[in-house]
């Protein structure tokens, strides 16, 4: 029963760390032109704005974030990809690439990710999917990886060619989440200028004005737009170590859009850390005390009436009574500790134990010998 116990209670803890709650209504003194927007914390995931967040909606050109990451998670950035004449022929914009020349795949993302070149959208898919039916179905593995529920992918740069390619803006902050948690994709991302090292040499501004004149604190993003789409957009910031994810979908006034979200985000929200990684302090059990520890740290994003209404509960497994403990080994984790926000769980937090170290128990000729050798200078052997 109790090793029953156990794998349930694992398996509670290991479907997340954290559980995102929505912010309640803040006050704000703006409003939001998109159809569906959504503002996220990047590292707990929480949503701290939303507005029609899950409506699947067309995408446009920010559907290259998912073919970025799968280009970057490939291996293959440093492999010559030779231009076919389905990806020369590709409509709207473009980094105008050639049939039959030779450009690094690294290169090919970075035209992707600055000027959002659909040419170089269908030449990485057919590298990297070895066809682009082959790319589209990577596309939609991995989005279902990720968790986004809302979503189907028909091509890897947006184009309104398919009546079935949507997404919503929170899948959209998802995918970008993850793919943030890459350096490559970050450093990329937040490129303003790019010199290609191809057969032909091109020079790249990025189109992401936040990034470029805007916005201070923006690390990068995907700009979009298509007739039937109209303007999309997914951007980052980051200030004082807090890191937020904005994505808007067919939003008139984008910049000001996430300008707007970023800026009250800032000055509304700080990211606490609610518990650090190592030694629970706080236990005053017997057989606990000084050996339960938490494996990471936990970090959230409160508003000041927030804070006030925060609580935490430990909860630890029973410990074994003194005729058990003799070679007694606990469950792992051995406990959580859950944080609430008045009545909402907002996330938990595994406890592991760490068993003190048992002194080998050796007779008076083993001490004597130990003692002799280290005396002479020899060690006896393991």
């Amino acid at each position: 029963m109790r090793k029953k116990l156990a794998l349930i209670f694992i398996a509670l803890l290991l479907m997340g760390s954290g559980i995102p709650l929505q912010a309640k209504a803040e006050q704000r003194n703006f409003s939001v032109s998109a159809q569906a927007a959504v503002l996220i914390e990047q590292e707990s995931g929480r949503v701290l704005y939303g507005k029609n967040e899950h409506e699947p909606l067309r995408i446009a050109s920010i559907t290259k974030i998912m073919t970025a990451i799968l280009a970057i998670e490939s291996g293959k950035m440093d492999e010559m990809v030779k231009v076919s004449t389905n990806a020369e022929g590709t409509e709207g914009s473009s980094i105008y690439l050639r049939a039959g020349e030779k450009i690094p795949l690294k290169d090919l993302v970075y035209g992707l990710m600055l000027r959002s070149g659909n040419d170089s959208a269908v030449a990485i898919a057919e590298h990297v999917g070895g066809s682009l039916d082959g790319f589209i179905y990577m596309m939609n593995e991995k989005a279902e990886q990720i968790g986004m529920v809302n979503t189907m992918f028909q091509n890897p740069h947006g184009l309104d060619d398919h009546e079935d390619h949507f997404s919503s803006a929170h899948d959209m902050a998802l995918l970008t989440q993850h793919a943030m948690d890459n350096e490559m994709y970050r450093e990329i991302a937040s490129t303003k200028s790019y010199r290609s090292d191809g057969e032909q040499i091109r020079v790249w501004q990025n189109k992401n004005r936040l990034l470029t004149e805007l916005y201070e604190y923006s690390t990068g993003g995907k700009t979009g737009y298509t007739k039937r789409a109209k303007r999309t957009l997914v951007s980052t910031a980051t200030k004082d170590d807090e890191h937020l994810i904005a994505v808007t979908l067919n939003a008139p006034s984008d910049w000001h859009d996430h300008m707007n979200l970023f800026n009250w985000a800032f000055d509304t929200f700080d990211l606490e850390v609610l518990i650090e990684e190592g030694l629970l302090d706080n236990i005053d059990d017997e057989f606990y005390k000084n050996h339960v520890y938490t494996p990471y740290s936990f970090e959230y994003p409160l508003s000041p009436s927030e804070q006030e209404s925060l609580s935490s509960k430990v909860t630890l497994y029973q410990p074994p009574s003194k005729e058990e403990r003799d070679g007694y080994i606990p469950p792992q984790p051995v406990g959580k500790v859950e944080f609430f926000i008045g009545n909402d769980e907002i996330g938990r937090v595994p406890l592991l134990y760490d068993p003190p170290e048992v002194e080998e128990k050796t007779g008076f000729w083993t001490r004597f010998l130990d003692f002799f050798s280290f005396t002479i200078g020899v060690r006896t052997s393991d």
